[in-house]
């Protein structure tokens, strides 16, 4: 309502430009800034003169009268004014948050008075405007009414950034707030660049880099990446999401060594696979970094200091760290084999490590190895278990053998008992009857079984999704029907992009076989609209959208 009402006073302002150009005598000019930053959206009015909205330059330009004693700029529901009364000139640049950029881009040059007391100097100094914004803003604050909270926080923030921590601590939550509660992509976009300036604001006031940075990349992957987004980043735009993340979470690992939050090792490792398999960083870096990333980790555990973190590290991040490293493409086959052949010599009769290390060959696709190989061997005679006849069809199927490799699966399937593996069995026997068999359809029902029993296995969406591509070549109908088993497919590869495993390669699937949708003008002649339900028939059997 508010925006409509703004809008209808900006028409009027409009026309009573018109009508009042003969009575004004200055022509103000100037402008907004939002945290540093040229502002769009900010509704600028003259007192006694006209109205307008700053585009994305920031810039505005009003007719005012000679009595005109202030300028109103407004975002939103929230109104600052600049007194202008007893100002010489008719340009004023404003800062309606943060700080006007320096005349040198070099440094920032605060809007208004700035206090850079700390919170004992200005409670014993007993400041009225700080303590009564304090006051405020604090009480707000603990009732969770962020909205309320904000303009008084807003002010502390400005004029005095070095007061407290707690404006910094607060001000992520209040941020989050207005990012979770942004009405588009745009204005969610805008917060989440004012929330990564105020981790700068923070290392600049409060120091503590390498902490700071690493929550600064956690926050940004978080709330860039979220699924909930009108469109999910693709291309160059992905690419750039993980660049900025990269950097900062590269420098708060150099900076934090072995008091590197464990979650900031994770997420490490995960944009350095995501900018390899972006094409961004060589594979070398990839193996220099886990090689970093498990030496740390493995540091945390040693040190023993924070039971919590311990048990996250373990049971969590290492794990983590170790399968994406080995399903990114880039582990060397030749150096994990340098690594655990003396391992296993000196193992050889432990199944549970060789398990574990079967488990990393195989995620690195190193199954081609003598080790792997001997090691395959080796568990089944000490264990015949799922995993072990699992490890063997694997074998048979780099030997060629599918039918072997067949007959290992099954048993693997037959007496697993956890959900969890037995799906990756099902993926797996589904990968080999869609690439060596050709069977679309029996390879389906498998990356189906493997979903019912592990909804999370994004590579079983990926399987699934490859399949339709595939199979669309061969798909009897017209265009349309042809082009709708591409809308099926990217179906499967929106959710696999779900899976941290599978993000990268399905995003880039979904820019691919995006290409194949069909135009309007061709949906319009078969009577199609955009979003409504269409049948896939055939084998497939499946109902998708319509999309262009």
């Amino acid at each position: 309502m508010k925006a409509i009402l703004r809008i209808s006073l900006l028409i009027a302002a409009v026309v009573m430009v018109g009508i009042t150009v003969a009575q004004a005598q200055r022509v103000i000019k100037g402008t907004v800034y939002m945290d540093g930053e040229p502002a769009a959206g900010i509704t600028v009015e003259a007192h006694k003169g006209g109205e307008m909205m700053t585009s994305f330059d920031g810039k505005y330009e009003v007719e005012a009268d000679e009595k005109s004693k202030y300028i109103r700029f407004t975002f939103i529901d929230e109104s600052k004014k600049l007194d202008i009364e007893e100002k010489s000139g008719d340009v004023f640049d404003f800062a309606f948050s943060g700080s006007l950029p320096s005349a040198d881009g070099n440094d920032e040059a605060e809007s208004g008075e700035i206090n850079l007391s700390t919170l004992d100097e200005l409670m014993k100094a007993q400041d009225k405007d700080f303590l009564n914004e304090l006051s405020l803003y604090s009480e707000f604050y603990k009732q969770q009414d962020y909205k309320s909270a904000i303009p008084h926080w807003q002010k502390l923030y400005n004029k005095y950034p070095k007061s407290t921590m707690n404006l910094y601590i607060h001000g992520s939550k209040i941020y989050e707030y207005q990012i979770e509660n942004a009405k588009t992509d745009a204005e969610r976009d805008k917060y989440i660049d004012l929330y990564m300036k105020l981790y700068d604001k923070r290392m600049k006031y409060f120091g503590d880099r390498g902490n700071v940075l690493g929550r600064k990349g956690t926050s940004w992957l978080k709330y860039k990446l979220d699924q909930n987004r009108d469109k999910a980043p693709e291309g160059e735009a992905l690419k750039a999401i993980h660049k900025s993340a990269y950097e900062w979470l590269s420098e708060s690992v150099k900076l934090q060594g072995d008091q590197t939050e464990p979650p900031v090792l994770l997420l490490y490792m995960q944009t350095t696979v995501a900018l390899f398999k972006l094409g961004e960083l060589p594979k070398e870096q990839v193996v220099k970094n886990y090689e970093e990333a498990t030496s740390l980790a493995n540091a945390i555990v040693e040190a023993n200091e924070d039971a919590d973190k311990v048990k996250l590290t373990q049971e969590t991040v290492i794990p983590y760290i170790e399968n994406i490293f080995g399903k990114s493409g880039a582990a060397d086959c030749e150096a994990l084999v340098n690594i655990y052949e003396p391992q296993y010599r000196e193992n050889s009769n432990d199944a549970d490590f060789i398990k574990s290390m079967l488990r990393r060959l195989g995620r690195a696709n190193c199954t081609e190895t003598e080790l792997f190989g001997i090691a395959t061997e080796r568990l089944y005679e000490l264990d015949p278990s799922a995993e072990a006849a699992f490890n063997m069809a694997r074998r048979f199927l780099k030997k060629d053998d599918v039918d072997k490799a067949r007959e290992y699966y099954q048993m693997a399937i037959d007496q697993e008992t956890d959900d969890k593996l037995k799906a990756t069995y099902h993926y797996e026997r589904g990968l080999v009857r869609f690439s060596k068999d050709g069977n679309y359809a029996g390879a389906r029902n498998d990356a189906r079984i493997a979903l019912q029993l592990d909804p999370d296995l994004c590579d079983a969406n990926m399987l699934i999704g490859n399949i339709y591509v595939a199979a669309s070549q061969k798909f009897q109908g017209s265009a349309i029907e042809k082009s709708a088993v591409f809308w099926l497919a990217c179906d499967y590869f929106a959710k696999a992009r779900r899976g941290e495993d599978c993000a990268i390669d399905a995003a880039e699937n979904l820019r691919k076989y995006k290409a194949y949708f069909p135009n309007k003008e061709e949906a319009f002649m078969e009577g199609l609209q955009e979003g409504s339900t269409y049948h896939v028939g055939g084998w497939i059997n499946e109902n998708t959208k319509v999309r262009f």
